[in-house]
């Protein structure tokens, strides 16, 4: 229960699926939590959820999109608690509406750069220079997926997005491990999220993708001990990798 013990943690999208249940589960590992989400009922939800468990959590109404909003959510943090040690770049998502490069809606490409990738961007951005401030190194955890390592159908807006996070990742990895910040990404599958359920119903993409996972649907927790991996000091010669938690798909 001390695998984070002492270290302040940041958890973009925080308020519902993966980031949930990892904020939580870092939670339990003695971090304290900051939650960087949009949603405030959720957020605030996720907040009480960990104070329930006895920890320490902030909820910051941070739209990731908005350069502002993300710099003051990293801003309070510092000031809140004096130091800051774990960044996950958790929000993001698709949609339906997401189709083949010479089908797909204009704003839907410019939707998924905006939220996937430019929120991911902005994280880093005033994460990884509060880090450098605080002069102690730190762990940044980006969310990629798994469309983003394999070929599929469908999805070219998401998978633009979230192929250029794991090509940003590696790219930060090199750039700041003079400053003892490591930079890493998890990949998930199709997870049992609110969201992913949702679109399974409604989006023949996703669910084709859950075909090829040999232990079918991702639970959210498993994620998210990927992630605790990676934010952890067992992580410490780990930077640059992209762990995928896909139930094998890459290789069915």
């Amino acid at each position: 229960m001390d695998r984070l013990k002492g270290k302040v943690a940041l958890i973009t999208g925080g308020g519902m699926g993966i980031g949930r249940a990892s904020a939580l589960r870092f939670a339990h590992e003695g971090a304290t939590i900051v939650i960087a989400e949009k949603d405030t009922a959720a957020g605030e939800e996720t907040v009480s959820k960990i104070r329930e468990l006895g920890g320490e959590a902030l909820f910051v109404q941070t739209d990731v999109t908005e350069a502002d909003d993300v710099k003051n959510a990293v801003d309070s943090t510092v000031q809140r608690y004096g130091r800051f040690d774990i960044i996950y770049n958790n929000a993001g998502g698709s949609t339906v509406r997401d189709a083949r490069v010479t089908d797909a809606p204009f704003e839907e490409f410019w939707s998924k750069i905006k939220l996937d990738l430019f929120g991911t961007w902005l994280g880093c951005r005033y994460g990884i220079q509060a880090m450098m401030d605080a002069g102690h190194g730190g762990s940044v955890i980006n969310c990629t997926s798994i469309f983003a390592l394999i070929g599929t159908h469908g999805k070219d807006a998401y998978t633009a997005a979230k192929g250029a996070i794991s090509a940003l990742t590696r790219s930060m990895a090199v750039e700041y491990s003079q400053y003892n910040i490591r930079v890493n990404a998890v990949a998930p599958g199709a997870t049992a999220t609110a969201r992913v359920l949702k679109l399974l119903k409604e989006d023949n993409v996703t669910s084709k993708s859950l075909d090829g996972q040999l232990f079918g649907i991702i639970d959210p927790e498993h994620v998210a001990y990927a992630a605790l991996y990676l934010a952890s000091d067992e992580s410490k010669s780990t930077t640059g990798h992209i762990l995928s938690v896909d139930g094998g798909l890459t290789i069915s």
